[in-house]
């Protein structure tokens, strides 16, 4: 299977296949020898950021494993409604263009690169979650994931990598996975050997990522080259804990159970991040980070924690004014999600409930939010099944109430 732009000798936006370093048989990047056409339809804060001016100074430039500006922005040129637009192929993108990255990161986050720092906190010992807490989530929670993204360091990102790269980093994860031990142990399985049995049985309990395709990211970023490719899934025997490589980023972590124990599926994820740290470390390199920008990876939208910390929570009554619903969790940082996205209720009253922040917060305090902002999201509902009315005063100042 293979993905690429068919090899098309131009874009409609400007674009020219000149020969890349990085182009397969099947995918070939554009090089746009002026400032890309971009219309109407053109979405991104790529688009929004990248003036004439700017184009002028950053066109010739590349990383250090040969990264450029045209690569870099060609998934949001030749996919016009990605709302971010731009991609990292390694690890020195992120100083490099960082001119055009850090307004972008600004407009995503309202996060401040150039005045303000990031730090991590894998601690699940600090999170307040007491028992009385689990209770009430395992009574109103059906299940917990929490997920991010790491990167090795030295090794081009998936939207820059070479097979040799990729096939690297898939090594040394595979190493790291084998020195799991206890309730982390488990299997790989590489996607170019996997059947379709076991391919659609994974992908339907939610387990391996989805195949490319044009629209997303991965396709016009050359993530997909030569897929499947050095790609495949770990998991662990019991099926929490869960590891993609060389998708989007060379590792993604997800961690996951039935029910509410928030604090026990963190402090899993913890473990499997600071496991794969330290076989990376045991190989001579580390995790992609920064201070600034905290855990780096291929997309402006997952950096810092990159942390997404969920629950599928069953909430009937706040499910019958999804208005009122969407307002609540926006007060309380959250960002829930129906069935039939934006501004649609959600079948049998199950949200997917999430931190809404990613970047300029530890990865402890955005957990710690979404535990108390689901906590109010129940109480609330147990207060519209009494038969009480919600009035603003019993979510507009969330915090002084948590």
């Amino acid at each position: 299977m293979s993905f690429g732009n068919r090899l098309s000798p131009v874009s409609n936006h400007g674009g020219q296949a000149l020969g890349d370093t990085k182009d397969t048989a099947t995918f070939k990047y554009f090089t746009y020898l002026g400032l890309p056409r971009m219309g109407d339809k053109h979405r991104s804060l790529m688009k929004k950021h990248l003036s004439p001016e700017l184009w002028e100074r950053l066109k010739d430039i590349k990383s250090n494993k040969g990264y450029t500006l045209s690569n870099s922005i060609q998934t949001g040129v030749e996919t016009p409604h990605l709302g971010v637009g731009i991609t990292a192929g390694d690890e020195d993108c992120w100083e490099v263009f960082k001119e055009i990255l850090f307004p972008i990161i600004q407009g995503w986050h309202g996060f401040d690169p150039y005045t303000q720092t990031h730090q991590k906190d894998l601690d699940a010992s600090k999170l307040t979650f007491s028992a009385a807490q689990k209770a009430l989530f395992d009574k109103y929670v059906v299940s917990t994931r929490i997920r991010a993204a790491r990167n090795i360091s030295g090794y081009g990102l998936p939207a820059g990598a070479t097979d040799a790269d990729r096939e690297d980093v898939k090594n040394l994860l595979v190493k790291a996975f084998a020195a799991f031990e206890g309730d982390l142990k488990g299997t790989y399985y590489p996607l170019q050997d996997m059947n379709d049995v076991l391919g659609n049985d994974l992908r339907s309990q939610g387990f391996l990522f989805q195949v490319p395709k044009r629209t997303n990211l991965l396709t016009m970023a050359g993530a997909a080259r030569n897929w499947p490719h050095a790609r495949g899934i770990y998991h662990n025997d019991d099926k929490t804990a869960l590891c993609w490589v060389n998708e989007e980023d060379h590792c993604r972590i997800i961690s996951m159970a039935m029910k509410g124990d928030v604090k026990d599926v963190f402090a899993r994820f913890a473990r499997i991040s600071e496991s794969l740290s330290a076989v990376a470390e045991a190989q001579g390199t580390k995790l992609m980070w920064s201070d600034t920008l905290g855990f780096l990876g291929t997309c402006p939208s997952n950096l810092g924690t990159g942390l997404r910390a969920s629950v599928m929570v069953v909430l009937p009554k706040l499910n019958e004014d999804v208005r009122l619903l969407e307002k609540i969790c926006a007060s309380l940082d959250l960002q829930p999600r129906g069935s039939a996205g934006e501004h649609s209720a959600a079948v049998g009253g199950k949200w997917d409930v999430s931190n809404m922040q990613r970047i300029g917060f530890t990865e402890v305090q955005l957990v710690q939010k979404m535990i108390d902002g689901v906590g109010k999201l129940i109480a609330l509902e147990q207060k519209l099944e009494r038969g009480q009315a919600i009035v603003p005063a019993d979510y507009e100042s969330p915090r002084a109430m948590l």
